[in-house]
């Protein structure tokens, strides 16, 4: 009797975290930017910000060792509806992370680009374009961004729900120095 207590009390709340997970559903997919390089200029062009206030949002290019996004040389972005770009002249050659934050805050995406000496155009083979993450960093997650499917997150509430309903277990069923038999 006293176990069906236990898991009746246990099972609303992991009901509880479970749910949200399940109805969040994959997010809205972010388009993402397109870096390229002409001999000393670097350019970048993204469909993903809407004009707030009018400003499309701006973009940031940053030297190797920078991560911040106030540290690089900022840009405001241009352009239409369809598509905002924004431009640097003069570009030392090195490799330089691009970030586009549009105006209303959210992250429109990050690429690494190699400015060559060379004037023929240069992007990093491992430069994909990834969209941001729509909630931001996780960093209390592992860091991961990746958006993981219903399953998945059933699966891991599960096991989440059998380690605290075994581990509630456990606690009750262990001996007390101050029980009475």
């Amino acid at each position: 009797m006293r176990y069906s207590r236990i898991i009746s009390r246990s099972a609303a709340p992991l009901a509880a975290l479970a749910l949200p997970l399940v109805l969040a559903g994959p997010s809205a997919a972010v388009s993402g930017i397109s870096v390229s390089t002409s001999g000393a200029n670097v350019s970048v062009v993204t469909s993903a910000c809407a004009q707030n206030n009018g400003s499309w949002g701006t973009a940031s290019l940053l030297s190797s060792g920078r991560t911040s996004f106030a540290q690089g040389r900022q840009v405001a972005l241009s352009g239409t509806t369809v598509s905002q770009s924004a431009a640097w002249s003069g570009v030392a050659p090195g490799t330089y992370t691009v970030m586009v934050v549009c105006s209303n805050g959210l992250s429109a995406g990050t690429q690494v680009v190699i400015v060559s000496a060379a004037s023929t155009p240069t992007v990093a083979a491992s430069a994909a374009v990834r969209p941001a993450p729509s909630r931001g960093v996780l960093g209390g997650l592992g860091g991961s961004a990746r958006d993981y499917g219903a399953l998945t997150l059933g699966v891991g509430a599960a096991l989440v729900g059998s380690a605290v309903i075994t581990g509630a277990w456990f606690l009750r069923r262990r001996p007390r120095s101050h029980r009475r038999y």
